[in-house]
């Protein structure tokens, strides 16, 4: 057995990891954090097979993703992760953003009092007026059982807003912009209460909420991140049956089906009519051609 084949997917990490450029471009974003950050990758990529499976560099440039944002990655602080997605059978990482991620984010613009999600669990709700916004969850709780999911904003001007969904608008929504819904790599089925809040906060900040620069970039980039997986999960899946045909132009008609010699015998040539020599008109004058006007 080779050399290069008894490396384990965390020694390429490692060695990938040492080169002066990746380590600059981590201190660049991060400062004198950097080598925390890094360690924190490194245990986090040996503790999950399935990231292994994806190319060291790849996970390297998700990582400085998260860096450039200065969210943490760590699974158990839920403001950034760096999840795995099979592409055609291959292994792939993407960064994506949670939803305290987004409240850190929004946070950091000094624009907010107050910012919360939470579930809202049977019996909690008591009522909610969709057309100010305004919630009562001063219900007591009945179950365990999650029934919908809340995002309240206050901003330091006084402006608050507040949006309730349901566990069933949730699902829904899902369902109808994440294809990959029902997969098992996909964190709807793994973490489905973590995808539903970020779901119901991202709403509510990019349509009521204060955004920085640095926000309105990590909200697009986390949409891209999630259109770019449908698109390489899902486009081209399905094969087109195409028969082999003539392309035509398009003044150019069908070719007629073949007939048989004696039916063409009986056919006379077309014969093209004659044209008749165009006449130029002569130019008529105002006066008889015996009687000048002068």
């Amino acid at each position: 057995m080779s050399t290069k084949n008894q490396i384990t997917p965390v020694q390429r990490l490692k060695t990938a990891l040492s080169a002066e450029s990746v380590r600059e471009q981590f201190r660049n974003a991060l400062q004198d954090s950097a080598p925390l950050f890094i360690a924190s990758l490194i245990d986090i990529y040996g503790s999950d097979r399935n990231l292994q499976e994806c190319e060291p560099a790849a996970v390297i440039m998700e990582a400085l993703k998260a860096a450039t944002l200065r969210l943490p990655i760590n699974k158990n602080l839920g403001f950034a992760y760096i999840v795995p997605y099979r592409n055609r059978g291959k292994a792939e990482p993407q960064m994506q953003i949670g939803y305290k991620g987004l409240i850190q984010l929004a946070m950091r613009t000094g624009e907010y009092r107050y910012l919360n999600a939470d579930v809202v669990y049977e019996g909690e709700l008591k009522s909610y007026d969709k057309l100010t916004g305004h919630m009562d969850l001063s219900g007591e709780r009945k179950s365990n059982e999650v029934v919908g999911y809340f995002a309240y904003l206050e901003l330091l001007n006084g402006f608050s807003k507040a949006v309730y969904w349901t566990k069933e608008q949730v699902i829904e929504h899902a369902k109808r912009f994440s294809k990959s819904y029902s997969s098992q790599y996909s964190p709807w089925q793994t973490d489905f209460d973590s995808m539903a809040l970020k779901t119901v906060l991202r709403n509510l900040i990019t349509k009521w909420g204060i955004m920085s620069v640095e926000m309105v970039q990590a909200v697009d980039r986390d949409i891209e991140a999630d259109a770019q997986r449908e698109i390489n999960e899902y486009a081209n899946s399905e094969e087109l049956d195409i028969v082999d045909g003539e392309v035509l132009d398009e003044e150019q008609e069908p070719p007629k089906e073949q007939e048989s010699p004696g039916k063409q015998a009986t056919k006379p040539p077309k014969q093209e009519p004659k044209k008749q020599p165009v006449q130029q008109a002569q130019p008529q004058e105002d006066w008889p051609q015996e009687e000048p006007p002068f």
